[in-house]
């Protein structure tokens, strides 16, 4: 019987799936985290006197994102495309591997089964995250805001909370399926990193393998922390606030005609 093509380069996949896993995807998961955590930890910016600190904080950062050249193709090319061909093959080492975990209760099963799971979960709660704030699939979305760029915070707010005007039942229920996203994606990384040290032969013993696991436990923790902040702090924004510091933000710093397009809209809506 003839091997299939997966079996037959199973060495060199099994390297480039774990390579993909942490750079781009690990390493964009870093850098996500800890920029969505400003709306929480800006407020300490003292730079930002007279405004809200976490919303222009926040601000600044995704402004600064967006202004990337060829940053659409530098996302399709250099984050989708390797986070789906992590997905992808993820997907099928999942369901071609076994779990003996009902058998076998240590710690290496459930740690087997815990990075099954939250692949599976995370790779949906990664396709509703980008339909909703990137597509524009506000159908997603309840009361049906749309993410902009240009009130990152202030969309970002209403969208978790479920209303511009406060908290709803589906806001609630929205926040806490990024709080499980979130949590999800970042063990899934932790561990996944700590696992790609042995596929790659760099922790051979246990120590090593030990002194490596402390390593990703801590990078683990601190992500979660910038995660859970992040998912906090948009739940407790303010909204009208900080639509008031982003519409001050464009004003201060000679805005574009889109970003005048934008305020203009946002103005006269408010208006009536």
């Amino acid at each position: 019987m003839s091997e299939s093509l997966l079996d037959r380069h199973h060495y060199l996949l099994r390297r480039l799936h774990s390579l993909s896993g942490i750079m781009p995807a690990g390493a964009f998961l870093i850098s996500h985290l800890t920029t969505n955590s400003a709306i929480l930890w800006g407020h300490a910016n003292g730079k930002w006197d007279g405004m809200h600190g976490g919303a222009a904080e926040f601000q600044h950062e995704v402004s600064f994102i967006h202004s990337i050249p060829f940053l659409l193709l530098i996302e399709i090319f250099g984050l989708w495309i390797p986070i789906a061909f992590h997905a992808l093959l993820g997907i099928y080492y999942a369901r071609s591997g076994k779990s003996n975990l009902a058998s076998y209760g240590y710690g290496g099963n459930l740690r087997y089964s815990l990075q099954r799971i939250s692949g599976y979960i995370g790779l949906i709660f990664i396709l509703y995250h980008v339909a909703t704030l990137r597509w524009g699939w506000t159908f997603l979305v309840p009361g049906g805001t749309e993410w902009s760029a240009e009130f990152a915070g202030s969309t970002m707010g209403a969208i978790m909370q479920g209303s511009p005007d406060g908290f709803t039942a589906m806001g609630f229920a929205i926040a806490c399926f990024y709080f499980l996203g979130v949590t999800l994606l970042v063990y899934h990384f932790a561990n996944g990193l700590w696992t790609a040290a042995i596929t790659w032969g760099l922790t051979i013993s246990e120590a090593a393998q030990k002194r490596w696991g402390y390593v990703c436990a801590g990078l683990g923790v601190g992500l979660m922390f910038a995660g859970w902040a992040a998912i906090i702090g948009f739940a407790a924004l303010d909204v009208d606030k900080a639509r008031e510091t982003e519409m001050q933000m464009i004003e201060s710093h000679a805005a574009t005609p889109e970003q005048a397009d934008t305020l203009s809209t946002a103005t006269s809506k408010e208006d009536h």
